[in-house]
C-alpha cells in the first residue's frame, strides 16, 4: 500500500481535493440521519435527544400530503427522464456530425452558456416570456387578436413548463460526458464503415451510438437513482398558489416543515425515505443493466 502511494503520489495528491469534498460534505454528514429516529432537540443535542424510532416514518406515510407529494415528485422527474434524458444523446451525435471546428465551438459555446444561469435568472426569463399580464408572448397573442394564455397558474402545464426549462437550461451541458465518449471511438472505425459504403446515418446507428451506450447505460442508472430528488430552487421559484397542489414536492416541503417550522427530525425522516428509494432504485437498476450484458455502474 505505502510502496503504491509513493509510486502514484502526484496523482492521489490531485485527487486529495475530491476526496476531501466528498468525506465533509457526503460522508461526514450522514451521521445526521440518526436524528431522523429521535425527537431531536439542538439543547440537548444528538447524543441526548429522545429516541422514538419509526414515529416520524409513521407520521409522514400516514400524512395525505405523502401520496401528493409522491405524484408530484414521480410525474416531474418520469417527464424529464422521457423527453430531458435522450436529447443531449442527440445533441451530442448532431454536433459530432459538425465538421468545421470553429462552427463547431460556437455551437457548443451556445448550448453550454444557459447551465452556467442561475434559476432566479431562469425563472425571471419565463416570467417575462409568459406573464398573463406583462409577458412578450401574451402580449404578442393579444396584439394578433387571439386571447391571452394562462402559462404559470394553470396547474396543467405547470409540470410541462419545468421540463422546457430543465430541456433550455441543461440539455446542451449534457452533452460533454456523450462528446467525450465519442471523442474515444477509433477513427478507423468510420473509414472501415465509408469505405464499405455506410452512409453518415448509418455509421452513427453502427458505429457511434455503440461505442457510447455503456455512457449512456451509467448516465441512466444514476439518473434514475434521483427519481426522488427535484430541483428545489426551480419548483420553489416557480411555484404560487393556483399550482401548489402540483407543484409541491418533497424537496419543498421539507424545507417548509424542517427550516420553516424547525421540525428536524421530521424533515430529516423524510430526506432518509427519499435517499434509500433512491438508493433501491440504483440497484435494481444496474441490475438491470448487467441481466442485458451491460457493465452497470459497479
Amino acid at each position: 500500500m505505502i510502496r503504491m502511494l509513493r509510486k502514484d503520489k502526484y496523482l492521489y495528491l490531485l485527487a486529495l481535493p475530491g476526496i476531501l469534498y466528498f468525506l465533509l460534505f457526503k460522508y461526514v454528514p450522514m451521521w445526521g440521519v440518526i436524528i431522523s429516529f429521535q425527537n431531536y432537540s439542538p439543547y440537548q443535542g444528538v447524543m441526548h435527544s429522545s429516541w422514538v424510532g419509526f414515529e416520524h416514518f409513521d407520521r409522514f406515510f400516514a400524512n395525505p400530503d405523502f401520496w401528493k407529494l409522491f405524484r408530484n415528485t414521480m410525474a416531474m422527474n418520469v417527464l424529464s427522464l422521457i423527453f430531458f434524458f435522450p436529447l443531449p444523446i442527440l445533441l451530442a451525435l448532431l454536433m459530432n456530425e459538425l465538421k468545421g471546428e470553429a462552427y463547431k465551438r460556437i455551437v457548443q459555446s451556445i448550448v453550454y452558456l444557459p447551465h452556467f444561469l442561475s434559476w432566479v435568472i431562469i425563472v425571471g426569463i419565463s416570467f417575462l416570456l409568459l406573464s398573463q399580464s406583462e409577458g412578450v408572448i401574451n402580449k404578442l397573442l393579444a396584439a394578433l387578436g387571439y386571447a391571452k394564455i394562462d402559462f404559470l397558474t394553470d396547474p396543467k402545464k405547470f409540470w410541462v413548463l419545468l421540463t422546457l426549462q430543465n430541456i433550455w437550461k441543461d440539455a446542451g451541458w449534457g452533452t460533454i460526458m456523450f462528446l467525450a465518449a465519442i471523442a474515444g471511438i477509433s477513427p478507423q472505425q468510420y473509414e472501415a464503415a465509408r469505405i464499405d459504403g455506410a452512409s453518415r446515418m448509418r455509421q452513427m446507428w453502427h458505429i457511434t451510438l455503440p461505442g457510447i451506450r455503456n455512457v449512456i447505460i451509467i448516465l441512466l442508472i444514476l439518473r434514475v437513482g434521483h427519481i426522488m430528488d427535484i430541483g428545489f430552487e426551480q419548483v420553489y421559484l416557480m411555484m404560487n398558489g393556483a399550482v401548489s397542489e402540483v407543484a409541491d414536492v418533497f424537496d419543498t416541503y421539507v424545507f417548509r416543515v424542517g427550516v420553516k417550522q424547525g421540525q428536524f427530525s421530521y424533515s430529516t425522516a423524510v430526506g432518509l425515505f427519499k435517499s434509500v428509494v433512491g438508493l433501491l432504485l440504483v440497484i435494481a437498476a444496474n441490475k438491470l443493466a448487467k441481466r442485458f450484458g451491460d457493465e452497470g455502474v459497479y
